[in-house]
């Protein structure tokens, strides 16, 4: 079967709605998975939160944590201080994990090889950490469910394939299966009733060697098994038999970016017959299950789908869930030609009388949520920033939360941790997302903000950063919107008409003309040139002319961390150089200064912060009245940051001296710690506040990098700080 969709633009309004009549989830709180190790454990360790599943109370969290081989532990009591309760060890690689009363149930991998897989399911005591039962699986397990009357769990044992053997495709052998297994009364594992129900001989691609990847349970008993690389779903009794069974089929999709890693983002491609081989899956309700259509060998259709368990499909997102995160800015370009924004978990929970489903994207690391109170036509309400490729989350309908937990541990990366993430419903606005594109005339993808500046209308210009490489651009932002909407895009091209090339742009100002000037950072080990860039109104650098290289007396010293930000005053042009060059006393940066009448070069002296870890650099400069803001920030993340301020210099302090000699130091004083801001948004602390615009009136707004959503949680925060 094939859907086609054309999607390009979202249909839904995600507009974060300052009347507090309509509820919103918001994110209240984030815990880093190393806070589970016991003291004497190595914090440096690389740890993850894979599956997760929540008590009957709703007050402790389980969640599997496979680098470690452990399930850990969340007290979440009071949500939005979660306490760690510690670690409990496994004799192998934890896959999945239910609840049944007070036990974990956790499918454990214990295979020594892809041909000679094994496994067992295991019942641990939530409270003390201690195995009360064991069931031996025969087979290498993956996804656990537990009945809704708790009489029985399902697993489904995938015995999956060597992708490194031959061709990586499906065909090796052992097949996989299903396993249900009885439970006591006490929510024990009565391993006496375990059942193997085979799947061979269902599927068209590869029917000899099923792979089960996930399973759902319905209030019938009946039981949904996803088979990813099969792309093949089937639904099964709880006595064992197979009710049904069929292809999960393709879909054609219009409108997306299919092209790798061009440091471009160009909706303008499409892919027919994309088969869906979904991932996730979960029961709506006794006849219908949505399913996450991640895709692994052969396919990946970038949404998520409805299913009537008779096969007919009721919803198809098609594109339009990947287009609703383009907006927000949590495209994955490095993904672009493989399966996009990935979606690979799902959840349903019915919060008052709406029912949700919550769509985890692990690659654009976010989840849609859902209003599927009809079913041919959901409506997404909001999307939710997560943490790096999130895995599983689990719904508490009774406490108003979503969980959720991110797999990606960037220790080895010095990026963010893993976390366990929770969100409320609330009376209130929703908080994210800070900036769209939403509601713009065509589909404008974005990332990777850095250097802003505010025009006397009101309206802010962004520049995108190298990651970008193919498509520098300039963003105008209406900040007077709730969230800031990018309404338009300017593309920085040559006279020729194609991007221009060779520019990592930081930083933006205006010319008083109608064009820009614009700073970017040089990189000469990659022949980027430190460089000033002369723009018109539509981006078009007119000739070499309007390129204004740096000076001898500056190359001679330059090092890789350039310019970063760029002001006007008056004729001057003022430069913040991120990190000391070769000639800076320690803890000392440039603000280089060029007169654009006399052509004449300067600099003075701006003492920064003595690092504690890492270290701390310059990301902004801008002229305001009697002053020049800047932006001092360390390259910390989560709880280790100590530097993200503003700062503010004397303008008249700004005198600059004669490049080779001794400079003048400016005096700073602090004008905002960013850190209780950022802290606001609820999750991890991000090391990228790069962008500073302050409006006529003395408004000003502050931004953050996500770095092109490339090791990163694709979290762009654009929020207004006050009046200066």
């Amino acid at each position: 079967m094939h859907f086609r969709t054309l999607c390009l633009t979202s249909v839904v309004a995600l507009t974060a709605n300052t009347a507090l009549a309509e509820m919103n989830f918001n994110r209240i709180a984030s815990f880093a998975t190393p806070l589970n190790m016991a003291d004497g454990e190595d914090r440096k360790a690389e740890t993850s939160a894979e599956i997760i599943a929540a008590t009957a109370d709703g007050n402790t969290l389980v969640y599997t944590d496979s680098p470690l081989g452990v399930l850990g532990r969340i007290d979440i009591t009071d949500a939005a201080n979660p306490k760690p309760l510690g670690n409990i060890a496994l004799e192998g690689e934890p896959t999945s994990v239910a609840i049944s009363g007070a036990f974990a149930l956790v499918g454990v991998n214990t295979s020594e090889s892809y041909t000679a897989p094994s496994g067992f399911v295991a019942s641990m005591n939530i409270a003390d950490g201690i195995e009360t039962d064991r069931c031996d699986l025969g087979g290498q397990p993956d996804s656990i469910a537990v009945a809704k009357d708790g009489s029985f769990v399902a697993v489904a044992i995938e015995n999956e394939r060597d992708e490194d053997l031959g061709d990586g495709r499906t065909g090796q052998l052992p097949a996989g299966y299903l396993v249900t297994v009885g439970l006591t009364d006490e929510g024990l594992l009565d391993c006496d009733t375990l059942k193997k129900i085979e799947m061979t001989g269902l599927a068209e691609v590869s029917p000899e060697d099923p792979e089960p990847e996930f399973v759902d349970i319905n209030e019938k008993g009946e039981i949904i098994v996803t088979m990813q690389e099969n792309n093949h779903l089937v639904v099964v009794s709880k006595e064992g038999e197979i009710l049904n069974h069929f292809s999960a089929g393709a879909v054609d999709l219009e409108g997306i970016d299919a092209t790798d890693e061009r440091g471009a983002l160009i909706f303008t491609e499409s892919q027919t017959g994309r088969v869906r081989e979904p991932d996730a899956v979960k029961w709506i309700d006794a006849d219908h299950f949505a399913t996450a259509n991640e895709g692994d060998m052969d396919g990946g259709s970038r949404g998520w789908t409805i299913f009537n368990k008779d096969g007919t499909v009721v919803y198809e997102s098609g594109a339009s869930f990947e287009h609703a995160l383009v907006q927000i800015g949590h495209y994955p370009d490095k993904r672009s030609d493989s399966k996009g924004i990935e979606p690979e978990s799902i959840e349903f929970a019915k919060f008052g009388d709406t029912p949700f489903v919550f769509v985890g994207s692990e690659r654009g690391s976010a989840v849609g949520v859902y209003d599927v109170t009809d079913l041919p036509n959901p409506v997404l309400k909001q999307i939710l920033p997560s943490g790096v490729g999130p895995e599983g989350y689990v719904a508490l309908p009774a406490r108003g939360l979503l969980v959720s937990a991110n797999e990606k541990d960037l220790i080895d990366d010095g990026g963010p941790r893993a976390h366990v993430m929770m969100y409320e419903l609330q009376d209130a606005a929703a908080q994210y997302p800070t900036l769209t594109s939403e509601g713009a005339d065509e589909l404008i993808g974005w990332g990777a903000i850095s250097g802003m500046v505010a025009d006397q209308d009101g309206m802010i210009y962004a520049v995108n950063d190298s990651f970008y490489g193919f498509q520098p651009s300039i963003f105008k932002i209406d900040p007077s919107q709730t969230p800031a909407r990018i309404v338009d895009v300017i593309r920085v091209h040559r006279a020729n008409g194609a991007p221009a090339q060779k520019l990592d742009l930081e930083g933006i100002t205006l010319d008083g003309k109608g064009g820009f000037y614009l700073a970017s950072e040089g990189r000469t080990d990659r022949a980027i040139p430190h460089a000033i860039y002369h723009v018109t109104s539509e981006g078009l650098i007119k000739s070499h002319k309007q390129e204004i290289g740096l000076p001898a007396e500056l190359m001679a010293v330059e090092k890789r961390f350039g310019f970063e930000g760029i002001t006007k005053i008056g004729d001057t042009l003022w430069m913040a150089v991120q990190r000391e060059w070769k000639d800076d006393p320690k803890n000392h940066v440039k603000l280089v200064s060029y007169n654009l009448e006399t052509k004449e070069w300067g600099a003075v002296l701006y003492p920064k912060a003595e690092p504690a870890t890492g270290w701390v650099g310059l990301s902004e400069i801008v002229a305001h009245g009697d002053f020049v803001y800047i932006i001092e920030r360390d390259n910390q993340i989560g709880s280790n940051v100590v530097t993200k301020k503003i700062y503010r210099v004397p303008a008249a302090e700004m005198v600059p001296a004669q490049l080779g000699g001794d400079l003048p130091v400016v005096s700073k004083e602090e004008v905002r710690d960013l850190i209780p801001d950022l802290e606001a948004f609820g999750g991890y602390v991000t090391d990228k506040v790069e962008g500073l615009a302050i409006l006529p009136d003395g408004s000003a707004f502050v931004s953050t990098d996500n770095d092109g959503v490339d090791d990163s949680s694709g979290e762009t925060f654009f929020w207004s700080i006050g009046k200066l």
